[in-house]
């Protein structure tokens, strides 16, 4: 009898809860919402987690598709194509919340803050690119939904080393502030610097591994970058067949810019390219380096290909 009055008490008590629009149709899922429930209570700043209403019956929800990364590997690209089907409701920003320790002690109610008001037949999405090589984030996504459906987009290797160089080169140009070249990051006592962080981010194999202990491969769709770039419509196909999306995107969505040099896009008459940062050029770098390059790349790609059982043509 004691411990039936308990129950009853807990019940009266347990504080209100995200709503979640994933049905609950599998074991996972009903562990997923539990563990959801555990993470409202603890790591929330008030008991009272409210839901964020809109007057237009929309509602802020936990996202159901996560963009994990990678760095430089087109996930704004694919953000951009992917706000184009009715049926996404896309978070601007990057979020940081499972990878920023100060965002993260926040809570989920912090979390739902960030996202945007959404009607029930939308999905949610968020793309923060540093989850997917933060080692502490894939068990975090897991404790909050085992569920989840992600998005990783990935480049050759080699160009995404370049790509990341020339966001930093960029970055300290515009506040005026000198920085090194590549070579000066590439090179070390005459061989190539495997500790340059952006060489890391490239090892792909390294970290897919560890989302592979908490998610099935088929809960991580893969976009080729190399050609969302040179033909984004059949990778926005595959995608939207991932997140079992009506057919809403089409080529005519697509036109290529002939001054920017990659592909814009067309909804409802409007059309619109990425941001000017977007689309940069890469540092000349000396032939035999990039062979260099290349050549430390080839048995990363070779693990990453026989993990994920598909090939990608990278150097």
């Amino acid at each position: 009898m004691a411990a039936f009055l308990l129950g009853a008490v807990l019940l009266i008590v347990q504080p209100q809860i995200v709503p979640s629009r994933l049905a609950i149709n599998s074991k996972a899922e009903a562990s997923s919402q539990s563990v959801q429930r555990e993470l409202l209570k603890k790591t929330s700043q008030k008991n009272d987690f409210k839901e964020n209403i809109h007057s237009n019956g929309s509602c802020r929800h936990l996202p159901q598709t996560i963009i994990i990364g990678v760095r430089k590997g087109g996930t704004r690209a694919l953000l951009e194509m992917l706000s184009l089907h009715p049926d996404i409701a896309a978070a601007e920003s990057e979020v940081h919340f499972f990878d920023w320790e100060d965002h993260y002690r926040n809570g989920l109610q912090w979390y739902v803050d960030q996202m945007p008001f959404s009607y029930p037949h939308q999905i949610t999405v968020e793309k923060t690119p540093a989850y997917f090589t933060s080692p502490k984030v894939p068990e975090r996504v897991y404790h909050m939904n085992q569920s989840m459906r992600l998005l990783l987009i990935l480049r050759d290797p080699s160009e995404r080393v370049l790509s990341d160089y020339t966001q930093v080169f960029y970055n300290h140009m515009q506040k005026h502030k000198p920085y090194p070249s590549i070579e000066q990051f590439l090179i070390k006592d005459g061989e190539l610097n495997v500790d340059y962080k952006a060489i890391n981010r490239s090892l792909y194999y390294i970290h897919m591994q560890n989302w592979l202990k908490y998610f099935p491969l088929d809960r991580i769709h893969i976009v080729d970058g190399d050609k969302l770039i040179k033909d984004p419509f059949p990778e926005i196909e595959k995608v939207e067949r991932f997140l079992k999306l009506s057919p809403q995107i089409n080529a005519s969505n697509f036109y290529f810019n002939k001054t920017k040099g990659f592909y814009c896009l067309r909804d409802s008459g409007r059309e619109r390219c990425l941001h000017e940062s977007k689309g940069r050029a890469h540092p000349q770098v000396d032939t035999r380096l990039l062979e260099k390059l290349h050549e430390y790349f080839h048995e990363p790609n070779k693990k990453f290909f026989e993990l994920v059982g598909r090939t990608f043509d990278w150097h």
